[in-house]
């Protein structure tokens, strides 16, 4: 699939109306619908979507199609996704990640490295991950985390993930930075709750970045406001009848 990105934008000629993909590295606390919403608003064209919600709270790729090209974005959105960030060992949060205030802090002087690698080995090949109530996943029509922040919790049924890589790249207590690359659908915070758990001091999410979606990489990538000055050169003009 061809895309639009660093390296390609001065080779191709974009049609967005007939359908482009574009590669946007995402910035902290910008919401992926904020990435469309700026593209569309940039080329004046109807037809936008992105292929896979990445959290406020995280920076990195989001896919944006446009035109007939957003017919691919289920396509997209099952390749296989490379994250990259910090899981901070005892503390706790409702949405395991930094979105909510500390629920619970233990100590977690007594975790050593070992202990950290044979955890990490748990969470490898095809796991089952409950997905957090601070998620979009809808009940009876309603996000579930409108009903998280309401303070109630309902159940939810475990799903099959695959995690093909899990690399932990430094410790430095009480942070673990990771790199891991999963299937459509894995919750990385869920990832850094259940790790914590499993070593028995909670963790949260501190940080995370999503630098790779298939063929895609975030190096590639366009921030917006450097999409929004390629974007000049081709804003669409209506044509008169």
């Amino acid at each position: 699939m061809k895309a639009i990105t660093k390296k390609t934008i001065t080779e191709i000629d974009p049609d967005f109306i007939a359908g482009e993909i574009i590669l946007i590295d995402k910035a902290w606390r910008k919401s992926s619908f904020d990435c469309v919403y700026q593209v569309r608003k940039a080329l004046d064209v109807k037809k936008v979507g992105h292929a896979g919600t990445l959290d406020p709270n995280a920076t990195g790729l989001v896919i944006v199609c446009t035109g007939r090209m957003t017919k691919e974005i289920s396509k997209i959105q099952a390749l296989e996704k490379t994250y990259t960030g910090i899981f901070s060992l005892g503390k706790t949060t409702p949405s395991f990640d930094g979105e909510s205030k500390f629920a619970s802090e233990e100590k977690y002087e007594h975790v050593t490295e070992e202990e950290i690698f044979k955890t990490r080995n748990l969470f490898l090949g095809t796991i089952l991950q409950t997905p957090p109530m601070f998620s979009a996943i809808k009940q009876n029509g309603q996000p579930l985390y409108k009903l998280a922040r309401k303070g109630r919790e309902v159940e939810r049924e475990a799903r099959e993930v695959s995690i093909t890589k899990f690399e932990i790249n430094k410790i430095d207590l009480p942070d673990v930075h990771f790199e891991i690359s999963c299937s459509k659908g894995t919750y990385i915070r869920v990832i850094a709750h259940d790790f914590g758990q499993k070593l028995g001091c909670g963790a949260y999410l501190k940080e995370l970045k999503r630098t790779r979606i298939g063929e895609f990489n975030v190096d590639d990538a366009l921030t917006i406001d450097e999409f929004k000055e390629y974007a000049k050169n081709y804003t669409l003009v209506p044509e008169l009848n």
